[in-house]
């Protein structure tokens, strides 16, 4: 208990009282400390270090006390361990649209990693849920991975098999016929291979490109070793969003990942992705918490990630997939997801989803996502009109 309310009691101190808020019709706070600077989703600047400085010091001025709220709830101890809490529970996936979906998965022998992750989100995603808008996580490159992260459930291998060269073509043709609005292409991490699986990523891009040009299309990527030449050809390849994963704060990465991943090279293909990366092309990583990160360590991570340039950023509950993998330390209640989506609002990411049940490819998101596209399309195109 004492350490429950340690962990409150630091996020009472660094998180703002203020309610969630709508990106677009809000100004945030980082804006209201320098009424002359551009908005941070016109701009896309991440904030200076000072700017970041005195929203912290802002925060704690106006932090709620201890008592507002409860940071989150115990997961017992192994041999009693308490039930989830009733915000966790998952819904079983049905509908036509999650049918045809899984159906044509079986027939061309494609992947996905909400099934390989076992997503509680899989039902929503794939009929459109209430904002109508379907989406997918295709997994390309096999269903095996060359790392062995500890929260992960995909299967591991030093040696897996061959990529499919059939299979960029197999998932641009199934995709296509899907009817989908927004596709989020994934893989495994490939450090068997030359290139890291990069290229292969790229033609899958592109073949889909080239059958339905207004696909909205996310590339969720390994960190390709932080090979420049990796990033570059991924994020050149005709994408819209260019995703990486953080996984967690910056002091748990060696404990929650595998040895090879780190918290420095996965900044690094960040910035080099916005940098190869054309005008408009969106960045995005995903944290997930419930897995022994303090809220300060959260809110200096989320700091580092907005630094650099990061656009859109997800907060999700670490589940565990079985009991060989890493133990879940706390359930994280709704109340503090909400703390964090506010204040990545006030920090100036242009779109954050935070939730229990978020997870980095998460529908709600992908729509907003989808929307500032369009509205970035429109934009530029009355822009090009007027010059």
């Amino acid at each position: 208990m004492h350490g429950r309310r340690h962990v409150a009691a630091s996020l009472a101190r660094a998180l703002t009282q203020a309610p969630s808020r709508a990106i677009s019709s809000t100004p945030s706070l980082l804006q209201t400390l320098d009424s002359s600077a551009p908005s941070p989703a016109a701009a896309g600047a991440p904030p200076s270090a000072g700017r970041l400085a005195e929203l912290r010091r802002r925060l704690q001025a106006d932090a709620p006390s201890l008592g507002d709220f409860a940071y989150s709830v115990e997961v017992g101890t192994r041999q009693r361990p308490l039930p989830k809490p009733k915000w966790m529970k998952e819904t079983v996936p049905g509908g036509a649209k999650y049918a045809a979906i899984k159906a044509k998965l079986r027939e061309l022998k494609l992947h996905t990693v909400c099934e390989e992750a076992r997503c509680p989100n899989l039902g929503e995603c794939w009929s459109g849920g209430e904002t109508g808008t379907a989406t997918a996580t295709i997994m390309i490159l096999g269903d095996t991975c060359t790392r062995g992260c500890r929260f992960c459930n995909v299967k591991t291998s030093r040696t897996p098999p061959p990529p499919d060269p059939d299979e960029p073509s197999n998932v641009a043709q199934a995709i296509a016929s899907w009817g989908l609005e927004y596709i989020v292409i994934t893989s495994v991490d490939r450090d068997d291979l030359p290139d890291q699986g990069s290229g292969h990523f790229a033609e899958t891009v592109q073949k889909l490109k080239a059958l339905k040009p207004e696909m909205l299309i996310e590339a969720l990527v390994p960190d390709f070793r932080g090979d420049p030449s990796c990033v570059e050809k991924v994020a050149t390849s005709g994408l819209h969003v260019f995703a990486h994963n953080i996984e967690t704060v910056e002091e748990l990465q060696r404990s929650v990942r595998d040895y090879r991943a780190n918290f420095k090279q996965s900044i690094d293909v960040l910035k080099m992705a916005k940098e190869y990366a054309p005008p408009g092309t969106l960045t995005k990583t995903s944290i997930m918490l419930g897995c022994g990160e303090t809220p300060d360590q959260v809110i200096s991570t989320m700091e580092k990630v907005r630094a650099a340039g990061v656009d859109v950023i997800t907060f999700g509950q670490y589940m565990r997939p079985s009991k060989r993998h890493m133990p879940v330390s706390e359930y994280v209640t709704p109340e503090a997801f909400e703390k964090y989506q506010a204040l990545g609002v006030e920090m100036g990411f242009r779109y954050v989803a935070s939730g229990p049940m978020v997870r980095s490819s998460y529908k709600a998101g992908e729509f907003y996502i989808k929307a500032m596209i369009e509205a970035d399309r429109a934009k530029a195109s009355t822009a090009d009109s007027s010059s």
